[in-house]
Protein backbone atom coordinates (compact mmCIF):
# COMPACT_ATOMS: atom_id res chain seq x y z
CA UNK A 1 0.00 0.00 0.00
CA UNK A 2 1.16 3.37 -0.77
CA UNK A 3 1.25 6.50 1.15
CA UNK A 4 -0.16 9.76 0.01
CA UNK A 5 3.03 11.20 -0.88
CA UNK A 6 3.82 8.77 -2.87
CA UNK A 7 0.67 7.93 -4.28
CA UNK A 8 0.94 12.24 -5.57
CA UNK A 9 4.92 11.52 -6.54
CA UNK A 10 3.65 8.86 -9.18
CA UNK A 11 0.36 11.07 -10.00
CA UNK A 12 2.60 13.84 -11.18
CA UNK A 13 6.30 13.42 -10.41
CA UNK A 14 7.14 17.41 -11.57
CA UNK A 15 5.75 18.71 -8.55
CA UNK A 16 8.82 16.57 -6.17
CA UNK A 17 11.92 17.39 -6.63
CA UNK A 18 14.40 14.78 -5.17
CA UNK A 19 14.14 16.10 -1.66
CA UNK A 20 9.93 16.70 -1.21
CA UNK A 21 10.38 14.78 2.16
CA UNK A 22 12.50 18.20 3.23
CA UNK A 23 9.88 20.67 2.32
CA UNK A 24 8.05 19.54 5.45
CA UNK A 25 11.18 20.86 7.26
CA UNK A 26 10.08 23.90 9.31
CA UNK A 27 13.04 26.12 7.91
CA UNK A 28 11.45 25.44 4.55
CA UNK A 29 8.11 26.76 5.53
CA UNK A 30 6.89 30.06 4.37
CA UNK A 31 4.08 30.51 7.31
CA UNK A 32 7.25 29.94 9.69
CA UNK A 33 9.48 32.69 8.26
CA UNK A 34 6.37 34.89 7.82
CA UNK A 35 5.30 34.53 11.54
CA UNK A 36 8.52 35.46 12.88
CA UNK A 37 9.64 38.38 10.43
CA UNK A 38 6.52 39.45 11.82
CA UNK A 39 6.55 39.71 15.26
CA UNK A 40 10.33 40.23 14.94
CA UNK A 41 9.66 43.59 12.77
CA UNK A 42 6.67 44.49 14.58
CA UNK A 43 9.02 44.27 17.97
CA UNK A 44 11.80 46.23 16.68
CA UNK A 45 9.32 49.17 15.69
CA UNK A 46 8.07 49.37 19.24
CA UNK A 47 10.93 51.18 20.60
CA UNK A 48 10.97 53.79 18.14
CA UNK A 49 7.13 54.23 17.81
CA UNK A 50 6.92 54.89 21.82
CA UNK A 51 8.75 58.12 20.68
CA UNK A 52 5.70 59.18 19.17
CA UNK A 53 3.22 57.54 21.69
CA UNK A 54 2.32 55.54 19.30
CA UNK A 55 1.60 51.51 19.45
CA UNK A 56 2.64 49.86 16.13
CA UNK A 57 -1.41 49.39 14.92
CA UNK A 58 -2.05 52.67 15.46
CA UNK A 59 0.98 53.60 13.55
CA UNK A 60 -0.61 52.09 10.58
CA UNK A 61 -3.79 53.94 11.35
CA UNK A 62 -2.29 57.00 11.27
CA UNK A 63 -0.15 56.80 8.10
CA UNK A 64 -3.14 55.94 6.33
CA UNK A 65 -4.90 59.36 8.09
CA UNK A 66 -1.48 60.91 7.06
CA UNK A 67 -2.37 59.94 3.47
CA UNK A 68 -5.74 60.88 3.03
CA UNK A 69 -8.22 62.50 5.90
CA UNK A 70 -11.12 63.03 7.00
CA UNK A 71 -12.28 59.55 6.16
CA UNK A 72 -14.82 56.62 7.06
CA UNK A 73 -14.18 54.04 9.68
CA UNK A 74 -15.11 51.80 7.03
CA UNK A 75 -12.58 53.24 4.10
CA UNK A 76 -9.85 52.66 7.01
CA UNK A 77 -10.88 49.24 7.55
CA UNK A 78 -10.85 48.32 3.76
CA UNK A 79 -7.32 49.82 3.74
CA UNK A 80 -5.64 48.43 6.66
CA UNK A 81 -7.65 44.79 5.89
CA UNK A 82 -8.75 44.96 9.59
CA UNK A 83 -12.39 44.61 11.04
CA UNK A 84 -13.98 47.57 12.45
CA UNK A 85 -14.62 45.94 15.67
CA UNK A 86 -10.95 45.71 15.98
CA UNK A 87 -10.17 49.11 14.40
CA UNK A 88 -12.95 51.33 16.89
CA UNK A 89 -10.87 50.47 20.14
CA UNK A 90 -7.88 52.23 18.78
CA UNK A 91 -9.27 54.68 17.22
CA UNK A 92 -10.70 55.58 20.46
CA UNK A 93 -7.39 55.98 22.19
CA UNK A 94 -5.82 58.09 19.14
CA UNK A 95 -8.75 60.28 20.28
CA UNK A 96 -7.69 60.16 23.73
CA UNK A 97 -4.79 61.01 22.70
CA UNK A 98 -5.88 64.01 20.94
CA UNK A 99 -4.44 62.75 17.32
CA UNK A 100 -7.90 62.54 16.20
CA UNK A 101 -11.85 62.78 16.00
CA UNK A 102 -14.37 60.91 15.01
CA UNK A 103 -17.90 62.71 14.62
CA UNK A 104 -20.85 61.44 12.84
CA UNK A 105 -20.87 61.93 9.09
CA UNK A 106 -23.79 64.23 8.12
CA UNK A 107 -26.83 62.61 6.48
CA UNK A 108 -25.70 59.26 7.29
CA UNK A 109 -25.88 58.49 11.23
CA UNK A 110 -24.71 55.14 10.25
CA UNK A 111 -21.11 56.34 9.10
CA UNK A 112 -18.24 57.99 11.49
CA UNK A 113 -15.46 60.28 10.07
CA UNK A 114 -12.12 60.16 11.11
CA UNK A 115 -9.95 63.28 11.25
CA UNK A 116 -6.71 64.14 12.25
CA UNK A 117 -6.62 67.02 15.03
CA UNK A 118 -3.55 69.47 14.76
CA UNK A 119 -1.66 67.29 17.04
CA UNK A 120 -2.03 64.58 14.74
CA UNK A 121 -1.25 66.72 12.09
CA UNK A 122 1.70 67.55 13.52
CA UNK A 123 2.76 64.17 14.42
CA UNK A 124 3.59 63.02 11.20
CA UNK A 125 6.82 65.59 11.17
CA UNK A 126 8.13 63.31 13.98
CA UNK A 127 7.20 60.17 12.07
CA UNK A 128 8.92 61.33 9.38
CA UNK A 129 12.07 59.92 10.72
CA UNK A 130 11.02 56.33 11.37
CA UNK A 131 11.16 54.63 8.21
CA UNK A 132 14.83 56.01 7.73
CA UNK A 133 15.25 54.61 11.50
CA UNK A 134 13.79 51.05 10.61
CA UNK A 135 15.93 50.73 7.63
CA UNK A 136 19.04 51.19 9.66
CA UNK A 137 17.85 48.54 12.22
CA UNK A 138 16.90 45.99 9.75
CA UNK A 139 20.07 46.97 7.99
CA UNK A 140 17.70 47.32 4.68
CA UNK A 141 18.37 49.98 1.87
CA UNK A 142 15.11 51.63 0.19
CA UNK A 143 15.08 49.04 -2.71
CA UNK A 144 15.35 46.27 0.25
CA UNK A 145 12.14 47.47 1.57
CA UNK A 146 10.40 48.03 -1.93
CA UNK A 147 11.31 44.40 -2.86
CA UNK A 148 9.94 43.17 -0.16
CA UNK A 149 6.38 45.15 -0.02
CA UNK A 150 5.80 43.90 -3.90
CA UNK A 151 6.25 40.44 -2.58
CA UNK A 152 4.41 40.86 0.38
CA UNK A 153 1.66 42.88 -1.84
CA UNK A 154 1.43 39.89 -4.18
CA UNK A 155 0.97 37.48 -1.11
CA UNK A 156 -1.93 39.80 -0.04
CA UNK A 157 -3.38 39.19 -3.55
CA UNK A 158 -3.07 35.56 -4.05
CA UNK A 159 -4.16 34.90 -0.08
CA UNK A 160 -7.57 37.18 -0.77
CA UNK A 161 -8.23 36.36 -4.57
CA UNK A 162 -8.31 40.07 -4.56
CA UNK A 163 -5.88 43.48 -5.47
CA UNK A 164 -3.64 44.39 -2.46
CA UNK A 165 -5.70 47.89 -1.51
CA UNK A 166 -2.15 49.78 -1.08
CA UNK A 167 -0.59 50.00 -4.10
CA UNK A 168 3.03 50.91 -5.01
CA UNK A 169 2.52 54.69 -5.33
CA UNK A 170 6.22 55.01 -6.91
CA UNK A 171 6.07 52.59 -10.04
CA UNK A 172 2.45 53.37 -10.78
CA UNK A 173 2.95 57.24 -11.65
Amino acid sequence: MSTPTQAARAEDPSRFGPNADDDLLLERQLCFALSVASRSVVSSYRPVLQELNLTHPQYLVMLALWERHPRTVKSLSDDLLIESATLSPMLKRLEALEYITRQRVEGNERALAVDLTTAGTDLRERALSVPGIMMRRLNLTRENVDDLNRAMRALIVATTGTEAPIEDRHTTQ
